[in-house]
């Protein structure tokens, strides 16, 4: 074991589910690791990847604990690595996309705890690609912001500067779907304008839904998270893209179907 305080702690992102889509240098940190903590997003497929040998320690947020977990997260790392173990924080997506990766390596370097960013690939760009919905093509979408949808009643985003970006990738908004339309309606976003939910992105579960914005609004459109959810007329290229790049998305090796179109 090594001296304590001289083991870093990994922050990890463990892309959009699919265990092909992790990065070398993460796949290579989890099967060195003997300590992994993990997400709620974090797919069985990716702890599989990790160490047999290692701890896997859940450590999921629900509603209105987010704090005293993020608490309890920061807490368990600390002890781990100042034990000496190698430890890994494990996180879905990109670490620094609304995954609170920067901030807790900030707080760790406070805490005398070395540790290291290891980037994945952000569901927010990821999961729409793969479902045939490019966020940026040109002559439709020569921008995209990517916002999140889980907010505090007082702290939510300022709708009207997202109003004249081409496309919204909009994560963690689900539960939000209806609100969040009709706020980009009353900031002047065509109600009219299609918008894409894509549920468990990149698994054989995956599912898609095709609407437009008024009908989100008006809460006739189902969801279940997670999912991204993407507004923008790049949705309109989800049929052509899909016929163009087949038969690649019928994934005949890993037995993953063609997304359900609907």
């Amino acid at each position: 074991m090594a001296p304590a305080g001289r083991r870093r702690v990994y922050v990890v992102g463990a892309g959009p589910g699919d265990p092909e889509l992790l990065t070398v240098k993460a796949r290579r940190i989890l099967k060195e690791a003997e300590v992994v903590v993990y997400d709620r997003l974090v797919a069985p497929e990716i702890l599989a990847v990790a160490n047999p040998a290692a701890d896997l320690v859940y450590a999921g947020k629900r509603e209105g604990e987010q704090e005293t977990v993020q608490a309890w997260i920061l807490e368990k790392l600390v002890e781990q690595a100042n034990a000496g173990r190698l430890v890994v924080r494990l996180k879905g997506g990109d670490p620094c996309v609304f995954g609170r990766g920067g901030e807790e390596v900030r707080r760790l370097r406070e805490l005398g705890v070395e540790s290291e960013l290891v980037p994945g690939l952000s569901s927010a760009i990821a999961v729409p690609e793969l479902a045939g919905i490019p966020v940026t093509f040109r002559g439709v979408s020569r921008g995209f912001a990517v916002v999140t949808g889980h907010c505090p009643s007082n702290d939510s985003p300022d709708w009207a500067s997202y109003a004249r970006i081409d496309t919204l990738v909009i994560l963690m908004g689900v539960g939000r779907r209806d609100s969040i339309a009709l706020a980009l309606i009353a900031a002047g976003r065509d109600p009219e304008e299609p918008v894409a939910f894509v549920e468990r992105g990149s698994t054989p579960e995956e599912r898609v839904t095709i609407s437009t914005l008024e009908e989100v609004a008006r809460g006739n459109v189902q969801a279940e998270a997670p999912a991204v959810f993407v507004v923008g007329r790049v949705v309109n290229l989800r049929c052509e893209l899909l016929a163009a790049l087949e038969p690649a998305l019928a994934f005949p090796d890993r037995g993953i179907p063609t997304p359900e179109f609907r």
